[in-house]
């Protein structure tokens, strides 16, 4: 574990940052200012400390990144690996749960989740992170493809365009959704689930 990052100056009850509340600010400056945008001197303006300080705890901006991109990207694959365990109900089953879990993760995570998704390959850290969406985008699909087969999913649609709309409906929370609020993320993943699936489910025979 790192030590404090000691706030300054080093007056009478200035508290110190551990690295989970560097990483928090600089998640906040990079959604704000843009990563390309934000300065390891900007961070350090933002926590009251030398720069200095954050180079004892971090290695680089580059870090902070990749710290942020795992936070969103290892929930994510967490849930895919779930779901592709097949004693864990049909693929129906598992897809629905899929979806509900994304968004609990999107609610939790909100702030990586938003930076993740605005990654446009611009270093070997922001391409590593859009290998693994592909990656899971692949295993969606996958998902998609066998409840379509089960017959429990209309065919008429593409299993990859499917998987894009599930995500992409999932992943607009960011653009409004604020936690806290009027909606529960309990309720919030139950009317995305019923909307989507609902309007997925294949005609009657």
């Amino acid at each position: 574990m790192s030590e404090p990052v000691s706030a300054r100056p080093r007056g009478p009850g200035r508290p110190g940052y551990d690295q989970e509340t560097v990483l928090r600010r600089a998640i906040e400056l990079f959604n704000r200012k843009g990563y390309e945008g934000t300065s390891m001197g900007d961070l350090a303006e933002e926590l009251g400390v030398g720069k200095s300080a954050i180079y004892h705890h971090v290695p680089g901006k580059s870090h902070l990144l990749a710290l942020a991109l795992d936070e969103a990207l290892d929930e994510l694959t967490a849930v895919i690996r779930e779901a592709q365990d097949e004693s864990g109900g049909t693929a129906y089953e598992r897809l629905r749960s899929v979806v509900r879990q994304s968004v609990e993760v999107l609610v939790a995570h909100q702030p990586a989740v938003t930076l993740l998704l605005r990654v446009r390959g611009n270093s070997e850290v922001e391409l590593a992170a859009l290998q693994r969406r592909r990656w899971i985008d692949a295993r969606l699909a996958e998902l998609v493809r066998a409840a379509a087969a089960e017959g429990a999913l209309r065919s008429d649609v593409p299993p990859e365009l499917v998987s894009r709309l599930l995500f992409g409906m999932v992943n607009s929370l960011v653009e409004w959704y604020r936690p806290g609020g009027e909606v529960s993320a309990a309720a919030l993943s139950d009317a995305i689930t019923t909307i989507a699936f609902d309007g997925l489910a294949a005609p009657p025979a």
